[in-house]
Formats: structure tokens, sequence, C-alpha cells
């Protein structure tokens, strides 16, 4: 078992200097023993918050003035005499104290204007990592490290990224190391290093005084960008909290690339209705199952967001829903610890190519949706991953490839391996031509038509009607080379809609073919015309979906996991080397947007017989369900353990002894 606890809770205390008797009605052993009950085991406390507030005895004049008691102090002794991990929290990039008697350290827009609220807004103003700001972060956090001693567990240190600031310590930086101030390419990049330098300059301050501690950076996302500081960090804890503006795409599509990384890892979500600070506001039971279920079937430990109230004193309500999950995650801890996700496709992120602060791509939101929807077993991969772990590489819609990344590229393929391509993906940089060979197309232009439309071929129409379904987003059209295996045709509509000339509510009708494909086979390699991931995250047409799962059914005949369950189900399997078992999770919770401005899950809905053939090196000795342990009978054929789950209540496991 790694550093990491299975069952965390990360407990905000951001709290203003005018709210009154801060801390007065907290009790230590109430306070732990409700946490000890919840079955909770870590929990991460603050020393500093957004509002610059300090929550122990302190060398500050930040520390709150409504505070009569050592609260930091006080909690951790308390979490420690029941043998609760205690982490400790300092805000780094919101601190309303400091910003407010320095406004210059405050981060400022190319236009000149403030990062944040404005003078009559209420909320935070970011404060900028290359201003003398950070060496009174660094300070207080010495103080932390020399007032708690052996009692820090870990420093989780939050808000860390750096904006496109022209403040006058960054215009002066960026002119002296030669970044162009008017370029916003320089200007990300130049952040990229001042973050970097102060992950390096902390990490190696914090190794000075404690050794083991564990450290962590939060951005509120983990993606390529940070393996330039990767080994700063002790773990990674990924903030996705599915109502507070990530989604329930952002935690499965982002572990997807974290669990590659080589540390330790948690999914971080909320006890919220919503998110961060919803005093009143709880989640329902099936929403937060569903979200630290679906941690553990990934890889995953867990962390729940909850904030105590400025008084102190716990909500027994929230760990009344917290110990319903976790005691339940507790007892398929056994099944889930130093287990490792097993996959056959790698998914290329467009992230390893872009500065974007999209937290999830729509390209990589299609692709998700599509294969778990599919039930792949399915990694998300940048350019530093061996691609040769993979039966599969997808590029999906936007992966154009520098000289570097073509090379890996081909020699993966030479080497065997099969790739599916979609769109702009192997083009060059520049967009002129395909740089990759193998997909055997040549570039001849833009779609001149848009919307057009799309007619499988026998070999591609699978769950397809027999007729056109309409392409809603543009494409290209492209020249099949020599070999090359035409499987599905363009056809143009009559014309483009427009003042000049249209027809009907909507798209014009199809007309004829265009002569161009759609959909091409090219020996171990299949391309597509259109953006089919993006367009499937837009737009939601199965035909789109089901195009792709063919093309993948030519290139990757033999599935790990084939179910007949329904799409909403999702199937992860994973791998426990220590016990020599795969372990296969099923989920069935359905996110519903009924309401305006949130995602729910009220309901769970069970699964019966659903029959499974999983995909395994050799014949599994027994097969059982997890935790309750009942022997399911099985059939081995063909490299396949053919058996029936006789219920699927939410979250089920299902082990292969080997």
């Amino acid at each position: 078992m790694g550093q990491l606890r299975f069952r965390q809770i990360h407990l905000d205390f951001h709290t203003s200097e005018q709210i009154p008797g801060v801390g007065d009605d907290f009790d230590p052993g109430h306070f732990a023993e409700t946490m000890a009950e919840a079955a909770v085991n870590s929990v991460t406390v603050f020393a500093r918050c957004h509002h610059g507030m300090i929550y122990y005895d302190t060398k500050f004049p930040a520390r709150h003035p409504h505070m009569k008691r050592n609260l930091l102090r006080e909690q951790i002794d308390a979490l420690h005499a029941r043998g609760i991990r205690a982490p400790i929290y300092i805000t780094v990039g919101l601190d309303e104290y400091m910003a407010a008697r320095h406004p210059e350290w405050v981060e400022m827009t190319p236009e000149g204007r403030v990062v944040g609220a404005g003078p009559l807004e209420p909320g935070w103003r970011k404060l900028c990592f290359n201003t003398p700001y950070l060496d009174y972060v660094e300070e207080q956090t010495v103080e932390v490290l020399e007032t708690f001693g052996e009692d820090v567990d870990g420093l989780f240190f939050d808000i860390i990224s750096h904006n496109e600031c022209c403040c006058r310590y960054c215009m002066a930086d960026m002119l002296e190391q030669g970044f162009d101030p008017e370029n916003a390419v320089d200007r990300r990049a130049f952040g990229r290093q001042v973050i970097a330098a102060f992950k390096r300059r902390f990490t190696e301050v914090i190794r000075k005084y404690d050794s083991n501690c564990t450290i962590f950076y939060n951005s509120g996302h983990v993606g390529p960008v940070v393996r330039d500081s990767l080994d700063t960090y002790s773990h990674l804890e990924l903030e996705s909290l599915p109502t507070g503006g990530w989604g329930y795409e952002h935690f499965p599509t982002t572990v997807r690339f974290a669990k590659l990384l080589g540390k330790e890892y948690l999914g971080m979500t909320g006890k919220f209705h919503k998110s961060w600070a919803d005093f009143g506001g709880f989640k329902d039971q099936p929403a937060l199952e569903y979200e630290c279920f679906l941690s553990l079937a990934n890889g995953a430990k867990i962390s729940i967001g909850d904030q105590l109230h400025p008084r102190g004193a716990v909500n027994r309500a929230t760990y009344e829903l917290v110990g319903s999950v976790f005691c339940q995650v507790k007892e398929r801890e056994p099944w889930c610890d130093n287990a490792e996700p097993v996959s056959e496709i790698a998914v290329f992120t467009p992230e390893a190519l872009s500065d974007s602060r999209v937290r999830v791509h729509p390209a990589i939101s299609g692709a998700y949706r599509m294969l778990i929807e599919a039930d792949y077993q399915f990694d998300i991969v940048d350019e530093i991953v061996d691609f040769d772990r993979y039966s599969l590489l997808i590029l999906p819609d936007v992966i154009t490839l520098t000289p570097e990344l073509k090379t890996k590229v081909d020699n993966y393929i030479a080497r065997g391996g099969r790739v599916l391509a979609t769109y702009k993906s192997g083009m060059d940089t520049e967009e002129r031509a395909f740089a990759l060979d193998t997909l055997g197309v040549e570039l001849v232009g833009s779609t001149e038509f848009n919307p057009s439309y799309v007619v499988a071929g026998p070999y591609l129409q699978n769950g397809l009607l027999d007729t056109e379904y309409v392409l809603y987003d543009a494409g290209l059209w492209v020249k099949p080379t020599s070999g090359t295996e035409r499987l599905a045709e363009l056809w143009n509509p009559y014309f483009n809609r427009s003042y000049r000339h249209f027809s009907s509510h909507r798209q014009t009708p199809v007309d004829k073919p265009s002569g161009y494909p759609a959909l091409v086979q090219h020996q171990r390699t299949a391309y597509a015309s259109h953006p089919l991931f993006t367009m499937y995250h837009e737009h939601g047409m199965q035909a789109y979906k089901q195009l792709i799962v063919n093309a993948i059914e030519r290139l990757l005949p033999q599935k790990l996991v084939m179910a007949a369950a329904p799409s909403t189900a999702q199937i992860n399997l994973n791998f426990q080397a220590e016990h020599n078992r795969y372990v296969l999770h099923m989920l069935h919770y359905i996110p519903e947007r009924r309401f305006n401005a949130v995602d729910v899950v009220q309901d769970v809905i069970p699964l019966y017989d659903t029959a499974l053939s999983v995909r395994l090196p050799e014949r599994p000795a027994r097969v059982y369900s997890a935790p309750a342990q009942q022997e399911l009978p099985f059939e081995w054929t063909d490299g396949y353990a053919h058996l029936v789950a006789p219920e699927v209540r939410g979250h089920q496991m299902i082990v292969f002894d080997c």
C-alpha cells in the first residue's frame, strides 16, 4: 500500500475576517469521532485560506482576528489520536489579505485589468507567482513545517496557475529573458516557466525540513503540462467535482492520462449538490456512490470535499452521507489496492499539442463516450507514452504530427500497431498534407458542402440503417492511394444553404455521390474524413459512434471485454499483480440533465443477468463477485471467460483468480 489513504476528506475553511466566533464550537473529540465513524482515514485541514486568514498560532498578522483557539493544532492532534492522517492546506494563488495590502502583487491582464473580482464584485483576486509574494508564502510554509514538525503528514498547495500576467514584474522578466510580452504564446510559455520554478523552489524547501511528507500542487486539472515538474509531486489529486464545473466526463478522461504518470493518484469530488462552499447543498447518495466507485474502478483513491462551518461544528448529516459511501468503499478496498488498469486502446490527447486550458477537449469527450459505451478498455496518452503497450492507437480529429511524433507513429505501425485517425489527424502541423503515408489518403481540400452525407459500405453497416446519414460539421475531401479500401462514401446535398438558395427548415437534402470516401482502410490503419469524435460530442448521433466502432472492430477483432449491457453501463478491467487476479468493475449509474443548472444521479437502476466475456492470458482458477465473494460459474473458450453477472446494483466487482 502506498502513502495515500483510500477514504479522504478535503475540508475547506475559507472564512471571511468579518465572521465572528471562528472555531468557537469546535470540539476536538467530537470532530475526530465523527470522522472515524464515517470511515474517514485522512482529512486535509487548513493553515491558510483564500481570504488569507491563518488558523494556528502564528507570527504573521493574518491570523484570523475572531479565532480564540489554536484551531489547526487541535484538529491535527485530534485526528492523529484516531490514526487519521492530516495533510495541511496552504493557499497560494488566492489570498485576499495580501491582495488588499499589495495590489502590485496581483496578476494583470495584457489589457491592464486585474485578474479576478473587480472593486464592486465579491470574490478573489489572483496573486502573481513572479512577485515577492512568494517570499511570504515560503516564509509561512516554513513556519508550518517548524511549528508542526513531525505532525506534518503532507502539504497541499492550491490555485497553482499563472495567467498571461503583464504586471511590472512579469513584463521586466519577460523582456530580460527574451520573451515577447506582445505574443500570447510567449506569455503562456513564460507562465509555465514561472509555475515550474515555483514548484521546484518549494519542494526543495520542504525537503530540507521533511523528507517524507506528501506534496501536491493543485491547479484543478492534471494534463500533459504536469510532466515538466512531475518530480516535485509525491502524488496526484484529480480535483473534479462533476456538478461544480468539471462535468461527469472530466474525471474519467483525466484519470486515464494521470494513471500513466507513475505516481499514486486519487479522485477528488465533493459532498456538495453543486460546487465548493455550497452550504446546505447535499449530493444525492447514488451520485456520491457513483463518483467514489468510479475512482475505485480507475485505480484511484478517493477524496470528498467538504467545508467546515466558521464556528467549527461538524455537520452531522454530511458525515452520515459520507459514511454511507465510505463504509462501502472500505469493504471493497482489498480488490482495489495497487490495482493497475488494463487497456487495449490508446487515445492521443490534443492537450499534448496545445496549451489550451479547456479541461476536456471535445474530441476527447466524444472518444470517451464512444469507447466507454462500447465497453472498450483505453488510456489517454501523449507522445511520451510507449504506444507498443496498446493494440490500437486513435488519433482523434485534430492530432497533427510533428516530425518526431510522425516517426514514433510510423515505427509503431511498422512493429504491428494499428491506427485509427479522423479529420485532420495524421496531417503535418501546417495542415497542408497528410504526413502519415500509411493512412492511404491524399488531401484534396475541405469539403465544398456543409453538411455532407455518409453512406456506409457493406463492411461498416452493422448497427446502421441502409441510408444516407447527415454529417453536421465540415470535413475533408481526400483521395485514396493505391491499396486503400473504401468503406464509406460521402454524398453531396443539392447546394449549401444560404440566402441565395435554401430548401425547407434545415440542411439541404442529399443529391448524389461526391466521389470522395468518408472512411477508408489501408492495411492496419483506418481514416475518417470528418471529425466524428467532436461531432459525437456536439450532436450525439449514434451513427457516428457506430461508424467508429465498426472501423475499430476491423482493426481490433478481439476485444478485452464483451458485455450484453446497455450503453449506460461502464466497465473497467484492472489487474492486481500481488494477488495475480483480474478485477472487473461494472457500474450502472446514470447522470441526467433533468434540470437547467446541474447534472444529477438520483436513482440506482439495477442490471440483471448480464452476459460477459473477458479475455484473459490464462484460464482462471476461480471467478466470484466481490465483496460478497459469491462463486460464479463460467465457461472457458478461445481465451475468454464467459459468465453471467446475476446483478449489478450500482457497482459490482467480478474477480478472476488466475
